[in-house]
């Protein structure tokens, strides 16, 4: 029997004004880190995530995540639901969009630890994400992994419109 893998994260945004004069959202989002990602750009971003198992709640499972990958709490403000989507791999992802500002470079990163080079056997320690930026919607869209980019989709529908859009 396979496990249905699960992963909760949330995605900061700040107001800002579109290039078409409506109202947009610039988002927070991660670099993944380790060697896998060091020379990747486009599809090589996150929102930052973190699988979670069936005794936590996913909503404590991003709040975790987030504290973790970014070394700083949570900032305070309503977290507005984007629903969840399936991912490639079939991992279940659910995103909370939380308007606040953060800044990037405060961030301490956590770390995780692997066999490098592959075969060699030494474990060394990466950054779960290596870097973090603010990105217009358009950036993120580049950036993010595939499955993710509809939590920005979501987030932009909830910023123009005051809805999520009924897929989430």
């Amino acid at each position: 029997m396979s496990t249905v893998r699960r992963s909760a994260g949330l995605l900061l945004f700040r107001i800002v004004a579109g290039d078409d004069g409506l109202p947009d959202a610039e988002v927070l989002i991660g670099h993944m880190g380790g060697p896998f990602w060091a020379r990747r750009e486009t599809a090589a971003w996150s929102v930052p995530k973190g699988e979670y198992g069936p005794d936590e709640e996913p909503a404590a499972a991003a709040r975790r995540e987030f504290e973790e990958e970014f070394g700083l709490p949570v900032p305070d403000g309503a977290w507005v639901p984007l629903g969840e989507t399936r991912q490639s791999g079939g991992k279940t992802v659910s995103v909370w969009a939380v308007e606040a500002w953060l800044d990037p470079d405060r961030a301490v990163p956590g770390t995780f630890t692997m066999e490098w080079p592959r075969g060699s056997g030494e474990l060394r320690e990466f950054p779960e994400m290596d870097r973090f930026a603010w990105c217009t919607p358009d950036d993120a869209l580049t950036r993010l992994v595939a499955a993710q980019r509809v939590f920005v989709e979501r987030l932009r529908a909830y910023v123009r419109e005051g809805r999520i859009p009924s897929e989430a």
